[in-house]
């Protein structure tokens, strides 16, 4: 391993640690896979435009992920409090998805959609860009399903957090 592969490998983990310190709002983006409903959780969500409705969110290379990509459309779901555990499960692998009492339906277009979100976005993939380990998705807006309002969920320090941090 040569010095710069250090400095970047260093720089890396300092930067991991910078965004554990930085609150975000949690999504689950769910998606029709070959074998059934796919989905994972995600911190990386962000409004890109209105004009015309784009948002922007990355996944790693997991499984999961790479389904997800390959998807021609899919769903993501602005969690709020009530959704902490919800979260969890998808957070990781092996967790509980799209049990019965999550509350999950299947879109008319075959998006599983959890109509209890503050909001469910359905939309289909403008552009895909590999960073190192990861995909950054650019993704236009089709439709939009509000849900009730709700506390908000954040991300913060590796946990899901429903009240002040």
């Amino acid at each position: 391993m040569d010095l710069g592969t250090v400095r970047e490998s260093a720089v890396g983990e300092r930067m991991k640690d910078a965004f554990r310190r930085y609150p975000t709002g949690v999504a689950v983006i769910s998606a029709a896979g070959p074998d059934g409903p796919i989905g994972l959780t995600a911190s990386s969500v962000a409004s890109v435009a209105v004009d015309p409705p784009a948002l922007s969110f990355s996944v790693m290379g997991t499984r999961t992920a790479r389904l997800l990509l390959a998807a021609p459309s899919f769903v993501v779901h602005l969690l709020g409090a009530g959704h902490a555990a919800l979260a969890r499960e998808f957070s990781h692998s092996g967790g509980d998805r799209f049990t019965a009492d999550q509350g999950w339906s299947v879109l008319p277009t075959g998006e599983p959609i959890l109509s209890d979100a503050v909001a469910a976005l359905r939309g289909t993939a403008l552009h895909r860009l590999p960073v190192g380990g990861s995909t950054l998705v650019v993704a236009s807006i089709l439709e939009v399903f509000h849900g009730p309002e709700d506390h908000p969920l954040i991300h913060h320090a590796r946990d899901f957090h429903t009240r002040g941090l």
